[in-house]
């Protein structure tokens, strides 16, 4: 992990060190660009892909750019005998089952109406000359807050949130059922609205975010694994990775992550060894709207270097001409008026 981008001085210094053996240890060999497994090859078995120059010839650019399944079938060749592989299957057969559920949500009329009025700024803004990047991604992110609940970016939006109601409605759902659950946001703001929300249902929440200090982050950790709370609300940056939190069986992600190798490693704090009942994993998405637009992304990414092992790109690895047709895609679908009411 440490060594993925070859930029950083840690990088050079790993791979400066004289060995006569290396190995390398990853869950993600390649989680955001293709590029990644050079870097981990130039130390593991230096000159392997030639220099970085030419492998972003011969690899990067026709498997990223021009989706080159000959380029993607030579470098996994190229790189499978040097590569050990043990998926959970493998190594813990006795772990339960994991299911994963996607939920579409149907935005009602309010939050249509004010998503579309944002969506066609956004894109008219990006259609223009001065449309660059920074543009693009903040016109994205204010697109998938909306998209989560339209509080996030007015608060003094009065349109009720259909996700947080069906989200509502799946906790009350499994607290009947005996079920306990983790729900994962990327903004902590969304997170604040769901431990309101629930609190007034009478829900016995656990939290952690970025601010959480490490003792209580630890207190809070131990009490749901005594059985001391229903959810336990998290964010996904800083809880996805290092709990175990195997007294849920539910996991529940509410807004989608540009890389969903995060994702399933925040899946993981309950779907690990010392789980003894099957997992659910459910993601809310928001019908119609950028969501859709970063699942089907996930999607492509996912079948283009599957054979590598990898996940898909982020927010940050996105081309310009990438996140315009992002944008593109954040249409609202022609939705029953009726249903989405």
């Amino acid at each position: 992990q440490a060594v993925k981008n070859p930029d950083t001085r840690r990088a050079a210094a790993i791979a400066a060190l004289p060995a006569a053996f290396r190995v390398a240890l990853t869950g993600t060999p390649v989680e955001n660009r293709v590029g990644e497994l050079w870097s981990l090859f130039r130390v593991v078995a230096p000159g392997l892909l030639g220099t970085r120059a030419r492998f972003r010839e011969r690899f990067v650019a026709p498997i990223e750019r021009d989706g080159d399944d000959g380029a993607r079938e030579r470098l996994a060749a190229l790189v499978r005998p040097f590569i050990l592989r043990r998926d959970k299957a493998a190594v813990a057969p006795e772990l339960p089952p994991r299911t994963d559920v996607r939920v579409d949500v149907a935005l009602s009329r309010a939050e249509r109406e004010l998503y579309e009025k944002v969506r066609a700024a956004a894109e008219a803004a990006a259609a223009s000359e001065d449309g660059g990047r920074f543009e693009l991604l903040a016109a994205l992110q204010r697109l998938r807050l909306l998209a989560c609940h339209p509080r996030l970016v007015d608060p003094r939006a009065t349109a009720p949130g259909a996700k947080l109601a069906r989200l509502r409605e799946i906790v009350a759902e499994l607290r009947e059922e005996g079920h306990r659950a983790l729900i994962f946001s990327q903004f902590v703001r969304h997170l604040e609205l769901v431990r309101e929300a629930l609190e007034a249902d009478g829900v016995a929440l656990r939290w952690l975010d970025g601010q959480t200090p490490p003792a209580r982050r630890e207190a809070e950790v131990d009490a749901f694994q005594r059985g001391e709370g229903d959810v336990f609300l998290i964010s996904l940056r800083a809880g996805g990775t290092g709990l175990n939190l195997t007294g849920a069986d539910y996991v529940i992600h509410v807004d989608p992550w540009w890389n969903p190798a995060v994702e399933d490693q925040a899946t993981d704090r309950a779907h690990r060894i010392g789980q003894d009942k099957p997992v659910t994993v459910m993601r809310l998405i928001a019908a119609g709207t950028v969501e859709e637009a970063i699942v089907e992304l996930h999607e492509r990414k996912r079948a283009l270097v599957d054979a590598l092992l990898a996940g898909t790109d982020d927010a940050a690895a996105l081309s310009v001409d990438e996140l315009r047709a992002l944008l593109r895609g954040a249409a609202l679908g022609d939705e029953d008026e009726e249903g989405a009411a």
